[in-house]
């Protein structure tokens, strides 16, 4: 075989090398392209159906149902009144598919509830089909802990599509707040008669294994020093045994 021959024939041999690999890799590609389509299906739409239908309609392409919310709505009761994600969305089996559904029609009426406990308030809404919102709280000083000072839809609202009622609750007075002290090197009994008169107290105690350290000294704490305290903080000391 002569040279030239020689380089004919590797030529050829590198050129089929390199087919061969190109059809490989094209095959791999295909091959994971439709694998990763295969764990995809598309949402059906559930909306208008009966919650349990909606359900069995979500489990049989692999979906799990979540009910995000109840709402009042003119479609009659566990009826989806909305889905996400929407009907024919691509999303990964074993995604879970939220629901909104029907508490059917309802002609609610809010009842006032400022000036109430808010354990008074639940109750009264309870009466009325309806539950306690979003709680949001404030420190004021001249109203008793607990009481309901503000709510969301007003009281006398009518025609609500929610059965929630946002409150704004009372906190009361707000404690009378501190700074927390350098206690690390302290005895118990001199850590303690940093927080006379204030009403705080230590709630924890731990001991800590710590080689050189004197024995019943705080050699740590929390809160750390110069954090804001009061009488609701938890305080923790860590002792050398």
């Amino acid at each position: 075989m002569t040279l030239r021959e020689r380089l004919e024939w590797i030529f050829r041999m590198a050129l089929l090398v390199f087919i061969l690999a190109s059809v490989a890799f094209l095959s791999a590609l295909t091959a994971m392209r439709f694998a990763i389509q295969g764990r995809e299906v598309s949402v059906p739409d559930v909306v208008g159906k009966n919650a349990v239908e909606a359900q069995q309609m979500l489990q049989g392409r692999g979906l799990v149902i979540k009910v995000e919310d109840r709402l009042y709505n003119p479609l009659p009761v566990d009826v989806v009144v909305r889905q996400t994600p929407p009907p024919g969305m691509k999303v990964k089996i074993g995604q879970e598919a939220h629901v909104v559904i029907s508490l059917g029609p309802k002609q609610a009426t809010i009842p006032v509830l400022t000036d109430h406990s808010i354990r008074a308030a639940r109750i009264e809404l309870l009466r009325g089909g309806m539950q306690v919102g979003e709680i949001s709280s404030a420190y004021l000083p001249e109203y008793e802990t607990s009481v309901v000072l503000q709510q969301d839809p007003v009281p006398g609202t009518s025609n609500v599509t929610s059965p929630h009622v946002d409150l704004l609750v009372s906190l009361g007075a707000r404690p009378v707040a501190y700074v927390m002290p350098e206690l690390i090197g302290l005895s118990l009994n001199e850590a303690e008669s940093k927080f006379s008169g204030t009403g705080l107290k230590v709630a924890k105690l731990s001991l800590a294994p710590l080689p050189g350290g004197l024995h019943g000294t705080v050699v740590g704490q929390t809160p750390p020093r110069g954090t804001r305290v009061d009488s609701n903080t938890t305080i923790e000391l860590q002792m050398a045994e």
